[in-house]
């Protein structure tokens, strides 16, 4: 069971439009709480280790252990207001933009991107976000 809010889509033509699934800002309720997530790297669970693979395998995965953290709080994607992305490579932008898509539905929640000198275990992505329930 979802704790769905109602978010409302800040969008000015004074600042450039998005350019991806996400948007300039979101902003939350009164009243509702928030959900801070610890970065996720795309460890398998099951094993504790590392997935290997595509970028988009492992962006994969880092959404599936954030689609778990949200579920445990009783939340899901629709709750995130806010996400950072790390990417080891910037050039793996549109790979992992190609997945992340496929989980964060009008209205997106507002997201940095940046590229990092290394990540935990030598991964090549980490998201972290922000819900609000």
């Amino acid at each position: 069971m979802s704790n769905k809010i109602e978010k409302q889509v800040i969008r000015t033509d004074a600042a450039p439009a998005p350019v991806g699934p996400y948007n300039q800002a979101i902003a939350t309720p009164t009243g509702s709480r928030l959900l801070f997530l610890a970065g996720q790297v795309p460890l398998d669970p099951a094993t504790g280790k590392l997935i290997e693979g595509t970028v988009a395998q492992q962006t994969e995965r880092v959404l599936q252990n954030i689609q778990a953290v949200l579920g445990a709080a009783g939340a899901d994607f629709s709750n995130v207001v806010k996400t950072t992305v790390f990417l080891a490579d910037m050039a793996d932008f549109a790979e992992m933009n190609g997945v992340y898509g496929q989980y964060f539905q009008d209205p997106a929640p507002a997201r940095s991107t940046v590229q990092v000198a290394r990540l935990p275990l030598d991964a090549r992505v980490e998201i972290e976000c922000t819900a609000a329930i």
